[in-house]
């Protein structure tokens, strides 16, 4: 199905893989790019991204398995190596066999297992803020607060873990929460459905949210692959050095790799969409050249 969002024509469809069907969207044309959404799995998070790269890229956004518009077929086992087999199933359902790779939060973790797991797909990746605790110096401190989160969302249910997490990860909050307005209401106009709040967010919360923390990228594997990755942060995080801010910079150090700091907080790709496109479009740039010397 093909619709015109603002003056950009998409085109969306579906994709069956290892029992869910993926929403996948295209806009735009040349160099492929897929987009791995964050928290939430929404990939019309990156619409306003993906409009403005549209003039000069085939940019591909889609709904991680059991989230928004893809289906949540039980039973739901969140497993890294099948979040990254799902990035190569949407590809090639959208006539590629490689392309860039860029993720943000449980996005960026994924984006870099895809580094290790499937570089034959990658042209290069740009990872921004992932959330992976385990790198982190302070890494006991991190888990257990994860666990807390996880725990938590039994006794007093998924929404009110949710927002603990949500709170305590070191984000502006309340800019946060004024940059998913469009987004929350955009699920309520869609004439795709969207999965249950309720079971979005138990999935977030009980399945996704200690595999993605506790995940140990593998910079020497990614190394081996020969795979160029580009590590994104914030300069909210830069500025107020938060562990997110810390985990990217080491990740850069193992990986040998460049750490390029994106405008506003860590979701800025929805409340400042011309300044973080403009970023990342300079990355990009970057990366196509240094794969052609």
């Amino acid at each position: 199905m093909t619709t015109t969002t603002s003056s950009v024509p998409v085109k969306s469809a579906r994709i069956t893989t290892e029992g869910d069907e993926l929403f996948y969207e295209i806009r735009g044309k040349g160099h492929p790019i897929i987009l791995i959404p964050p928290a939430g799995g929404d990939g019309w998070h990156y619409a306003k991204i993906a409009e403005i790269l549209a003039d000069e890229y085939k940019v591909i956004t889609f709904d991680r398995r059991a989230n928004a518009r893809s289906t949540m077929n039980n039973p739901q086992n969140f497993e890294m190596s099948q979040q990254s087999r799902d990035v190569v199933a949407v590809l090639r359902a959208a006539g590629e066999t490689s392309a860039f790779v860029f993720g943000n939060s449980s996005g960026a973790a994924i984006a870099l297992d895809v580094a290790k797991t499937q570089p034959q797909v990658v042209r290069a990746v740009i990872a921004h803020e992932p959330p992976t605790a385990r790198v982190h110096p302070k890494s006991k401190k991190w888990q257990s607060f994860f666990g807390h989160v996880y725990a938590m969302s039994f006794r007093y249910g998924s929404s009110m873990a949710a927002l603990r997490f949500f709170f305590g990860i070191e984000v502006p909050a309340l800019k946060m929460i004024k940059a998913t307005a469009e987004p929350n209401a955009h699920q309520k106009l869609s004439k795709d459905p969207y999965i249950e709040p309720k079971a979005a967010t138990d999935f977030l919360v009980r399945q996704e949210l200690l595999s993605i923390t506790n995940y140990l990228p593998d910079p020497d594997r990614i190394k081996q692959n020969k795979v160029q990755v580009v590590m994104g942060v914030s300069d909210y995080a830069l500025t107020k050095k938060t562990w997110l801010a810390e985990i990217t910079q080491l990740l850069a150090k193992q990986l040998d790799c460049k750490v390029v700091t994106f405008p506003g907080h860590h979701g800025s790709f929805l409340d400042m969409p011309e300044e973080f496109a403009t970023v990342l479009r300079s990355a990009l740039k970057e990366v196509a050249q240094n794969n052609q010397k």
